[in-house]
C-alpha cells in the first residue's frame, strides 16, 4: 500500500492547506496511507488528530538568523531532528513527501532527499519562506498559490501556480455560490440575522483583530449605516472599544451583537469571532480585511470584492499577497497608515452604492482565484507515490 507523508505545521496557514490536501488524497484513493510530521506545540497537535490523520512529531528547529548561542546549538539540534525524521519515514515506509513550509518541513526535505524519496512542495505565500527555499533545491514538483514566489526549481522540476488548497468549509461555499449565489446569500443572511435585501460590509482582522481597522471603520459607523449593514469581527478582547466608537458616532440603537435572535435591533453587528465566517462571506458585498495569504486566496476563490489593508510589519509579504488580485481589479489596497475613518467615509459608501463596480470587482477576483488546488496537489502526490522518481 502506498504511503504519503505530509509535513508542515505551526500556524493555520500551514496546517489548513495540509489537511485539505490530506483529505483530497483520501477521497481520490481511500486505500492510500497518510500521516503527518509536525510538532507537538503547533496547531497541528490538535487539528491533525481531529481530522482523522496520524501525527508524528519532531522538535521545532528555527534557522539561526544571527550569531548567538542558538546558532551554535543549531547544527547539533538539526542532526538530532534529522535522525527522528529518518526513523519516521522508514517506519511509515514513505513513498513521497509533501511539504507545506514552516520549520518542521526543512529537516523532512533534507532527509527525504538523502533517502531518494520524491518531494512535492506547496508554497502558499507570495514570497516563499526559508524552509521551502531549501526544499526547492531537491523538489520534484512545486505548487504555488502565486506566481513569482522566489522559488527556483532544480533538475527540471515543474513549478506551477495551483492555488491555495481551500479549507473544506470554504470549498463548500465556493460550490454553493457557483450553484446559486443569491440563494446562498439569503440562507446565510437568515442564519446571521441580517437583512438579505440590504448591502453588507464585513470587517475582519483575523482572530487577534486589527486595531487600525477596528478604529477606522467603527469611527465611520454613522456614514456607513446610511448605505449598508456591517458585521464587524473585532478580534479577541477588542469588542468593547469598537462598541464605544459605534455608540459615539451612530448612537446606541445602531449597535447589536451578531445573534439571529436580535435581528432588526441594529445594523452594526459586533462579535469578537465568528466560527462560521463562511456565512459572513456568503452574505457580504464587500470585505475589509488584512491580506494574509489564506484570506486573499479564499476571497478570490469565492469572488469577493475586498479592501485589503496589509499588516505593516515583517518583510511586507501581506502587500505581495494582495497585489496580484488588486492588479487584475478584484480589490483595493490601502496602506495601514492611510486607512483612517476619513478614508472609510470617503470611499466605502460610494463603493457600496456602485453595485456594478462591486460586481465587476467580484468577477475579476473570481477569475483570478483557483478553487481546486487541493485536488490538484493530491493527484500529483499520488502520481509520485505510484511512480517514484
Amino acid at each position: 500500500m502506498k504511503h504519503i507523508v505530509l509535513a508542515g505545521g505551526g500556524t493555520a496557514g500551514h496546517v489548513n492547506p495540509l489537511l485539505s490536501v490530506a483529505s483530497a488524497i483520501k477521497r481520490q484513493d481511500p486505500q492510500a496511507g497518510i500521516s503527518v510530521i509536525g510538532t507537538d506545540v503547533g496547531l497541528e497537535r490538535d487539528l491533525v488528530p481531529q481530522a482523522g490523520f496520524e501525527l508524528d512529531t519532531i522538535a521545532k528547529v528555527p534557522f539561526p538568523r544571527r550569531p548567538n548561542m542558538q546558532a551554535l546549538r543549531f547544527p547539533g539540534r538539526w542532526r538530532q531532528e534529522q535522525k527522528k525524521v529518518r526513523a519516521i519515514l522508514e517506519r511509515r515506509q514513505a513513498d513521497v513527501v509533501v511539504g507545506f513550509g514552516g520549520y518542521v518541513s526543512a529537516p523532512v526535505y533534507s532527509v527525504a532527499h538523502s533517502m531518494g524519496l520524491p518531494i512535492v512542495i506547496h508554497e502558499q505565500n507570495a514570497r516563499a519562506g526559508m524552509a521551502n527555499k531549501l526544499g526547492a533545491r531537491w523538489a520534484d514538483f512545486i505548487g504555488t498559490a502565486y506566481e513569482n514566489t522566489g522559488l527556483k526549481a532544480h533538475g527540471g522540476a515543474e513549478i506551477r501556480r495551483v492555488g491555495l488548497p481551500l479549507r473544506p468549509v470554504m470549498a463548500d461555499l465556493c460550490q454553493k455560490l457557483e450553484d446559486d449565489r443569491q440563494c446562498t446569500r439569503k440562507l446565510a443572511a437568515a442564519q446571521l440575522g441580517i437583512d438579505p435585501e440590504r448591502p453588507l460590509v464585513v470587517v475582519t482582522g483575523g482572530s487577534l483583530g486589527a486595531v487600525s481597522l477596528n478604529e477606522a471603520v467603527s469611527a465611520a459607523a454613522a456614514d456607513l449605516l446610511k448605505v449598508t449593514q456591517v458585521i464587524h469581527l473585532t478580534g479577541r478582547k477588542k469588542s468593547a472599544e469598537v462598541n464605544r466608537h459605534v455608540i459615539q458616532t451612530a448612537g446606541e440603537q445602531a449597535l447589536t451583537d451578531l445573534d439571529p435572535a436580535h435581528a432588526g435591533h441594529g445594523d452594526y453587528h459586533v462579535a469578537e469571532y465568528l466560527e462560521r465566517i463562511d456565512l459572513a462571506f456568503a452574505a457580504a458585498d464587500l470585505v475589509i480585511c488584512r491580506s494574509g495569504a489564506g484570506t486573499v486566496s479564499e476571497l478570490a476563490a469565492i469572488g469577493m470584492p475586498a479592501v485589503y489593508v496589509p499588516l505593516p510589519i515583517g518583510n511586507g509579504e501581506q502587500r505581495f499577497n494582495a497585489q496580484p488580485v488588486v492588479d487584475v481589479g478584484g480589490g483595493l489596497m490601502v496602506a495601514d497608515a492611510d486607512f483612517s475613518s476619513d478614508w472609510v467615509r470617503g470611499h466605502v459608501p460610494a463603493l457600496i452604492a456602485d453595485s456594478q463596480r462591486l460586481e465587476d470587482m467580484g468577477r475579476k477576483a473570481h477569475d483570478y482565484g483557483i478553487r481546486d488546488a487541493a485536488e490538484i496537489m493530491a493527484r500529483i502526490a499520488l502520481d509520485f507515490a505510484d511512480s517514484g522518481r
